[in-house]
C-alpha cells in the first residue's frame, strides 16, 4: 500500500504517457541533514524496475535540481541509505531537488548493468523522475558524475539537451587496457559483446572519443586529483580538457594537488566550487563567456 507521502510524489511523467514512472518512494531513516528529507525510490526505466534516491529540501518552492552519478558498478559502491543521506542530503541542503540512480541490476533491481551500455537510460529516466516532484524546477536541472559516474554523464549528454551543467568528479574520461589493466576483469564481465572488439567497445564510453558530440551549451566542470591511480589525471582529466578546448566546449578543469581519487584532501573545496558552479549555470542561468578570442 502507498503512504500518503508516496502518494503525493507519485505523477505521470509526460515523456511516457498513461504510465507512472516512480514507482514507490520510502523514508530513509539515516537521513542525518534535518533540513532534507532523503527517500529511497524504485522507478520505471526501460520497462525495469530500478532504484535510486531522491532528496528533497524540507522548505522552497520551484526548487533547481541535480542529477547524482554514482561510481563503481552493480557490485561496487552501491550507494546504502547512510551515504546517500550524507551525499544527496549535502546537495539538497544547498537548494536542490537530488535524484540519483543505483543502476540496473544493483541494488535488487531488474536488469543488469553495462557500464555505459543500456543504463544509460537509468540515469535520462530520472528526468521524469524530477518531473513528478510538484516543487522541483526541472527547467533547471545539473548532473554530477563521480568516477564511473563520470563516464554516465558525459554518455548523457550526448542523448540530452535538458541538463544546463555538469560536474565531474574523478571522471572516467578514457578507458583504456594501459591505465589499469586489471580492469579487464569488470569490463570484459560487464560490457555486452566485449570480447568481440574490446577497443570500440571502451572508445564507444570514452568522452575524448566522442567529446563532438555532447550537448554544447551544457557547461562542464572537471575535478580531478593529481595523485588518482585509479583514473589517471593525464589521460581523464588533462586529455579530456584538451579535447574540450578543441571542440571550444564551454568547461573548466580544477586540478587538486596532491588529492587522491577521492579528493578527501580538498572536499571542502571541491564542494565549495562544485556548488558555487551548480548556483551559477544551473540555478541563476549566468551565459557563458564568450570562447572567441578577446581582450587587449
Amino acid at each position: 500500500m502507498l503512504t500518503i507521502a508516496t502518494a503525493l510524489l507519485l505523477a505521470a511523467s509526460p515523456s511516457i504517457p498513461n504510465q507512472k514512472v516512480l514507482l514507490s518512494s520510502e523514508r530513509v531513516l539515516a537521513d542525518k541533514t534535518g533540513d532534507v528529507e532523503v527517500r529511497r525510490i524504485t522507478y520505471r526505466s526501460d520497462g525495469l524496475s530500478v532504484n535510486g534516491y531522491l532528496a528533497v529540501p524540507a522548505q522552497g518552492a520551484k526548487l533547481p535540481c541535480v542529477i547524482f552519478n554514482r561510481g563503481g558498478n552493480s557490485t561496487l559502491a552501491v550507494l546504502t541509505d547512510e551515504q546517500a543521506a550524507t551525499s544527496l542530503g549535502r546537495i539538497a541542503s544547498w537548494g536542490y531537488v537530488v535524484a540519483a540512480s543505483q543502476y540496473r541490476g544493483a541494488a535488487g533491481a531488474e536488469g543488469a548493468d553495462e557500464y555505459g551500455g543500456a543504463d544509460v537510460d537509468d540515469v535520462l529516466n530520472l528526468i521524469p523522475v524530477l518531473e513528478s516532484v510538484p516543487r522541483a524546477d526541472t527547467a533547471s536541472i545539473g548532473m554530477i558524475g563521480v568516477s564511473r559516474g563520470g563516464m554516465m554523464t558525459y554518455l548523457a549528454l550526448t542523448r540530452t539537451n535538458r541538463i544546463a551543467a555538469a560536474v565531474v568528479n574523478s571522471g572516467l574520461a578514457d578507458l583504456n587496457l594501459d591505465d589499469r589493466p586489471e580492469m579487464v576483469r569488470v569490463w570484459s564481465r560487464m560490457i555486452p559483446d566485449y570480447a568481440k572488439d574490446p577497443a570500440a567497445a571502451l572508445a564507444a564510453r570514452s568522452a575524448v572519443h566522442f567529446v563532438a558530440s555532447l550537448n554544447k551549451a551544457t557547461p562542464i566542470l572537471l575535478l580531478h586529483g593529481t595523485a588518482d591511480w585509479r583514473a589517471k589525471p593525464r589521460t581523464n582529466a588533462i586529455d579530456m580538457a584538451s579535447a574540450l578546448l578543441e571542440a571550444r566546449q564551454p568547461f573548466r578543469l580544477v586540478l587538486f594537488e596532491g588529492a587522491q581519487h577521492g579528493l578527501v584532501e580538498h572536499r571542502e573545496e571541491a564542494n565549495r566550487i562544485t556548488r558555487e558552479w551548480l548556483d551559477r549555470y544551473v540555478r541563476d542561468h549566468q551565459p557563458w563567456p564568450s570562447l572567441e578570442p578577446h581582450g587587449p
